[in-house]
């Protein structure tokens, strides 16, 4: 088990298996101190109940339990657990947490904290996540702290502010004839749409985002709160698939061309890149995307290296810059553009995005000082009058959603993801995928049809717009919100890529960015990884994959548990037709390829070779496998 955990995930720490909790036809999982997974009947009620401590960073403490019971009877459980968070400055926070569970449909949830000294946060209670499949757009009742009581709808487009606040209750179906009501007493709760972030979730958090934080919690005084699940009706349960059939792929017509595939190069990461250029022309981008950041010391220097790459391997080039924006526009990018001039830096396009939209704008709060985009786009664009000029965010669809940049002056906008915000777990990195086309569609629903990028998009953090830095990660662990992922590594990348390009490519993307080429966020391994310093990681073959499908058409997938299988498939100019498959999950998998063609599978340790099908035309997948047809 430790060999494949290394080879999944890039490290031997094995998640550690929730404890499935039951009570007629209520259950949950209960994972280091929280619940995930609530369904009733079959059916997912709520995504998670969890009681979350976050630094002044938005970090996430992870508790030490204490004293975890576990009661689990034929119609009822019980957990009661203590826990305690200590804080840099050596504070500590203590709470004890209950849970119960009975058949006739009722959860409680209940937390008391008590800081022993003050204790600073940025939030101390409850989130409470609605998952979106199913839910997205639907009916809801939402009951307010004052009593007053609104029929209303969950968002279906991504809401960038709050969609509900003051919340006490939430109630919605969970199938014909049965209801959830969730209640939450102890604080104010307000809701906020985390598919902005690439969540599979609706989240309802405890206090809101208008007051103050970080906030201290004063010593010795207790905070409570609780939640309350009720589930009523009488209404019948569907027949649930189980995870022993096989999933079925079934394509639809060809459609609209599938996006170029691009790597972004960092500066410091050239020469690595130059040294190992025949695994660059193995791989095959179309797009190579230069990060140029001069507040961050990137001149002259950098764009010449950029030269030497770009004369080196042949392909799309666009200049991702950032601009300080702190005197005048012309002077600035006139500035950067006689630098790409001297430097022989040959460029197809250029996106632009202000310093300080790096950074995010919480809710209440009021945008930093920065010229009007308008103004930064036209002097970029006479600064780079020959070339196509993208705009956007580099940030996240957050920001982007936030402060929605004006199209007109664009020709292309841009921005990027991360799945590790706000949870780090590998169920939530898988699920994240669940998010991507209600980002691709509400981007379309405010740009329209302009030619739209996405990335770079990667498992780890790039920058943070929510806190002071990214996480430092040195002993590679799961971590929210930090610069370096194990998981990039391991087998699991590879699957969240293909898994990743399945569900934006209905989007018509012009571009898609799924990693750099070399560095930590890089597809080539470093000391101490499954594969031998220097080597291809899984991710390497995943992205060689979708590199080999650029020009082809897409063709339209039908999947039976999109939660296990991810599909990709597309048509050649000469008709062929390729289908590109991962596995999502951490156990075997078999799908039903009938009909489908010959299939070659890309294995753990990045080797290709043919396999067969049993009678029934099913494909075995090891856990987190890619695999193509055709």
């Amino acid at each position: 088990m430790t060999a494949d955990a290394f080879q999944l995930y890039g490290t031997h720490a094995v998640e550690a298996a929730p404890v499935r909790l039951s009570a007629g036809a209520l259950s949950a999982d209960f994972v280091n101190g929280n619940l995930r997974t609530i369904r009733h009947g079959g059916t997912e009620v709520l995504r998670a109940i969890a009681y979350i401590v976050r630094d002044r960073d938005w970090g996430t403490y992870e508790p030490v339990l204490t004293d975890l019971v576990i009661d689990q009877r034929v119609d009822a459980f019980s957990v009661s657990c203590a826990a305690h968070c200590m804080g840099p400055d050596g504070s500590k926070l203590g709470f004890r947490a209950t849970i119960k569970g009975s058949a006739s449909g009722e959860l409680f949830f209940d937390v008391s904290a008590l800081p022993e000294s003050d204790f600073e946060t940025n939030r101390c209670g409850f989130c409470i996540l609605h998952p979106i499949a199913g839910l997205a757009g639907s009916p809801v009742t939402v009951e307010h702290t004052d009593g007053s009581v609104v029929d209303t709808k969950l968002p279906l487009q991504i809401d960038p502010w709050q969609p509900f606040k003051d919340i006490r209750a939430i109630t919605h179906q969970v199938r014909p004839s049965v209801a959830a009501e969730c209640r939450m007493e102890g604080d104010i709760f307000e809701m906020e749409d985390q598919r902005n972030w690439s969540d599979a979730s609706y989240k309802t958090y405890v206090r809101p985002l208008a007051l103050p934080w970080p906030y201290k919690l004063p010593a010795g005084e207790t905070n409570r709160q609780t939640i309350t699940l009720r589930i009523t009706g009488d209404g019948k349960a569907p027949a649930v698939a189980t995870t022993s059939e096989p999933v079925r792929v079934a394509l639809g017509e060809p459609g609209a061309a599938l996006p170029e595939i691009g790597v972004v190069i960092y500066p410091e990461n050239v020469e690595a890149t130059l040294a190992i250029l025949p695994l660059l022309t193995v791989l095959g981008p179309r797009q190579l995307l230069f990060h140029y950041e001069p507040t961050r010391g990137h001149g002259f220097e950098a764009l010449r290296a950029f030269a030497q790459l770009a004369e080196a391997y042949k392909s799309g080039t666009t200049l991702e810059c950032v601009v300080a924006c702190d005197g005048d526009l012309d002077a600035e990018l006139s500035g950067i553009a006689g630098m790409v001039r001297r430097a022989g830096l040959r460029l197809d396009a250029i996106a632009v995005s202000p310093s300080v939209d790096r950074q995010s704008t919480p809710p209440g709060s009021a945008l930093p000082p920065c010229p009007p985009l308008e103004n930064v786009y036209a002097a970029a664009r006479r600064a780079f009058p020959d070339i196509r000029l993208g705009g956007g965010m580099f940030s996240y669809f957050t920001e982007l959603n936030r402060k929605r940049v004006p199209v007109g002056p664009l020709d292309f906008i841009t921005h990027c993801t991360c799945p590790i915000v706000h949870a780090a777990d590998d169920l939530s990195i898988m699920q994240s995928l669940e998010a991507l086309p209600f980002i691709t569609q509400s981007a379309r629903a405010i740009f329209g049809d302009k030619p739209y990028r996405i990335g770079p998009s990667t498992i780890a953090m790039r920058q943070n717009p929510y806190g002071g830095a990214t996480k430092d990660n040195p002993d590679g662990q799961r971590i929210a919100m930090a610069n370096r992922d194990p998981r990039h590594a391991g087998q699991f990348a590879a699957a969240w890529a293909i898994g990743y390009a399945a569900r934006v490519a209905s989007a018509g993307l012009e571009m898609l960015t799924p990693s750099s080429f070399a560095g930590p966020f890089g597809l080539l391994a470093s000391l101490g990884e499954p594969a031998k310093d220097g080597a291809p990681r899984p991710l390497f073959h995943a992205v060689k994959m979708l590199c080999d499908l650029v020009g082809h058409q897409h063709v339209p997938t039908t999947v039976s548990d999109d939660t296990r299988v991810a599909a990709l498939a597309s048509r050649s100019s000469m008709g062929e037709t390729i289908v590109c498959l991962a596995n999502l999950t951490a156990g075997e998998v078999q799908v039903d390829i009938s009909g489908l063609g010959k299939a070659s599978l890309i294995m753990r340790n990045g080797s290709e070779r043919a396999i067969s099908l049993d009678a029934g035309g099913r494909l075995a997948m090891p856990p987190y496998a890619i695999a193509r047809i055709g």
